[in-house]
This record gives structure tokens, sequence and C-alpha cells, in this order.
């Protein structure tokens, strides 16, 4: 059965391994490894898996390594493995935005495949949304062992050109945070309107859940779905109304070219 290693145990890695092994892939098949033994000792003790302070270790116990380090790092790491095992039946899948397949390439120095993958952490949860992109070395059984191991945790979608990837991001591996920050501030109103932390945090928690629920289930457009609770003069109208005029759209709109102005950035920073 195909083996994994995890190189870092942040916050994406985590989401993805606690996502895998919520699918049922045994824990003795995958690895993680990370400078701080706090990190992944916990992973470890809480999840099952196996953990190594040392990446060539995890690199030669796996048939796919998941880079999961700071873009900043990946070429430190890749070069690390590449200059002690030889990697040409190894798949590497990297989490980290902003670096390109080519730059990974250039720092493992050795015909392999890589797939570029951005994850979301409701991963963690079997619920995250995944954008995969591969090499041109990469062979249609690796494709479809990286397509299986990421439906594991979430939907996927393959695309079409790498510079999709930043796309990805700006929509769903930066999107849950928008989601929290407009709950955040609605959680912080309704305790102003009186409402305990718990009743708060309970209300806006289920109308979030409820409201998203409602766009799965349905076949109409989330306009309609909205424009079907707006009656014409009522509450929701005003509230509507004032998002629309302080630019709400134009606001999320703008947030996400940010994210995808500097995902750009990175990749030509890295």
């Amino acid at each position: 059965m195909t083996k994994i290693a995890f190189i870092g145990a942040g916050n994406m890695n985590s989401a993805v391994i606690s996502g895998l092994i919520k699918q049922g892939i045994p824990a003795s098949n995958v690895m993680v490894t990370n400078p701080s033994a706090e990190k992944r000792l916990n992973l470890a003790k809480q999840l099952g898996i196996l953990q190594s302070e040392n990446n060539i270790d995890a690199a030669k116990f796996a048939d796919f390594i998941v880079l999961g380090v700071k873009p900043h790092l990946i070429a430190t790491v890749c070069q690390e493995i590449s200059a002690q095992i030889d990697i040409s039946d190894k798949c590497f899948i990297s989490v980290a935005a902003g670096c390109t397949i080519a730059q990974i390439e250039d720092a493992l120095g050795q015909p392999c495949s890589v797939i570029r993958t951005m994850p979301n952490t409701p991963s963690q949860l079997g619920l995250g949304v995944s954008g995969l992109y591969a090499s041109s070395k990469t062979n249609e059984q690796q494709k479809q062992v990286a397509q299986e191991l990421m439906s594991a945790v979430g939907m996927i979608k393959w695309l079409d050109n790498e510079r999709e990837i930043d796309h990805i991001i700006a929509v769903s591996g930066s999107g849950p945070a928008y989601f929290f920050l407009f709950m955040e501030a609605m959680e912080k109103q309704a305790k102003e309107l009186g409402f305990s932390a718990k009743e708060s945090r309970e209300l806006v928690q289920q109308t979030a859940l409820g409201a998203a629920q409602m766009v799965v289930n349905s076949d109409l457009s989330i306009s309609q779905l909205r424009e079907n609770v707006t009656s014409k003069g009522g509450t929701t109208q005003a509230a509507l109304k004032s998002f629309t005029d302080d630019g709400l759209p134009q606001i999320v709109t703008k947030a996400m070219n940010c994210a995808l102005h500097r995902a750009q950035e990175m990749a030509q920073n890295s």
C-alpha cells in the first residue's frame, strides 16, 4: 500500500493528515517530520502515525512525499533529500503556496514527478477543496494515487494550467478565513445585542451551516437563494442594502485579488 511522508507539521499538513486518517488510511503508512518535536509528537500521539525528526528517513520510507514547509524552505528541503537518496521513483506533492513546479524541479535536480496542490483547512473534516496540477513527468498511476489521497479529504479539481493554482488559493485556499472573519463580526454584534458568548457562537455557526447546506442541497443559484430570503421592505433587505451601499461586493473582489497577487509575488520571489 502507498506510503506517504509529510515534511512539516504545520496547519495544512496537519489538516490533510487528520483527514486521511479519518477516511481510513492506515496510520502505519503515514509519517510526519518537523523540526519542532512538540508538533510531530502530538500528531503521532493523536493520530497514531509514525514520526521522525529526519527528512531523509521519511523520504526513504515513502512513495509520496508531501512538502508542507514554508515556501522559502522548499528548495533547502528538496536539495537535502535529492542529495542523499534516489528520488527517481518518488512523487513529490507540494502544498506550498507560491512555489512553482519548475522551482521544485530545479531544487531537486533530478527527473521526478511533482504535483502541486492547494487544499484548505476544512480538509481535516473531509470537507476540503483541493486544486491539483501535475508536472509532465508524473505518470497516470501517480496522478490517480494523488487524486485518491486528496479526495479522501474533500472535493478535488484537476487544473488545466499551473497558473490556476493561484486562483484556487484566492477562492478556496484562503476562503475559509473570509467566512471566519464575517462570522467573527456577526458574533461580536450578537454579543452587543445581549446574547451570551455561547449563545452568540451557536447562533452564528448554525446560521452559517444552514446557509451553506441550503446552497449544497439546492439547484437554485446563490443569487436566487439570497433573493428568496429578501422580502421587499423587510429587515433582510435593509441589511443587504447597507452591505451594498458600503461596497461589500467590491471589498470581496479586492480582497480575493490581493490573495491572488500575493500568491503570484511569492512564486516570483521564491
